[in-house]
């Protein structure tokens, strides 16, 4: 009776490990979850480097003087 009742429980705690996995519905959720962070992940990231573009444009040239000063001539004696 010792041996049919470990083989029941060990059956029992292999059915309990195998069951407790994802459901195909869970696991498409977390699929669609890590899609979705993902493409937030790149549009945040498009959006800085655009920014960053942006920001780091030429200077119009026509808008820098392209004068040069000399510094004084020193004078001796």
């Amino acid at each position: 009776m010792k041996k049919v009742f470990s083989i029941v429980a060990v059956a029992v705690l292999a059915t309990a490990f195998v069951a407790c996995g994802p459901s195909a519905e869970e696991k498409a959720k977390m699929e669609e979850r890590a899609k979705f962070m993902q493409d937030s992940i790149a549009a945040a990231i498009n959006q800085s480097m655009e920014a960053a573009a942006t920001e780091a444009a030429p200077v119009d040239s026509a808008a820098v003087s392209t004068e040069t000063t000399a510094a004084p001539a020193a004078e001796t004696k």
